[in-house]
């Protein structure tokens, strides 16, 4: 698969400078990193939509239409497959291949100071309902 995003990352290099008027590349190019990022949000929306909807064929196309958007952006970011693929080998060798790094540090529960006694629990809505978190 990394061949194939590659060879896609360096047509969308090669297409990033022609005429906007006959290229898409170069449209969203010529459009900018704000326009990217909603086209990539789009087909991200539609692959979900599909997914939800059962419908494997729909999947595939709009999956590849993610994958084309993603890879502009990437290169309008000045980033690279293989950056990726690092990134993806370093989180293999922490979690797993199959695991998602946390968005912040993992956080250890801590003691109970006298001072956070005082304090109101904090409380997590789940649906309309709501209920403490101790």
């Amino acid at each position: 698969m990394s061949d194939s995003l590659e060879r896609l990352y360096l047509a969308v290099l090669a297409a990033r400078d022609l005429d906007p008027a006959t290229s898409r590349t170069a449209r969203l190019f010529q459009r900018g990193p704000s326009k990217m990022a909603k086209k990539l949000a789009e087909e991200a929306i539609e692959v979900v939509i599909d997914a939800v909807n059962g419908d494997s064929e729909a999947v595939i196309r709009e999956s590849a239409d993610l994958l084309y958007n993603l890879t502009v952006l990437w290169a309008s970011a000045g980033v690279r497959p293989e950056d990726v693929w690092r990134e993806m080998t370093r989180r293999e060798e922490l979690l797993g291949i199959a695991e998602k790094l946390p968005k912040s540090p993992m956080k250890l529960p801590k003691v109970a100071s006298p001072r956070m006694a005082s304090r109101r629990p904090i409380v997590a809505l789940e649906g309309r309902a709501a209920r403490k978190r101790h």
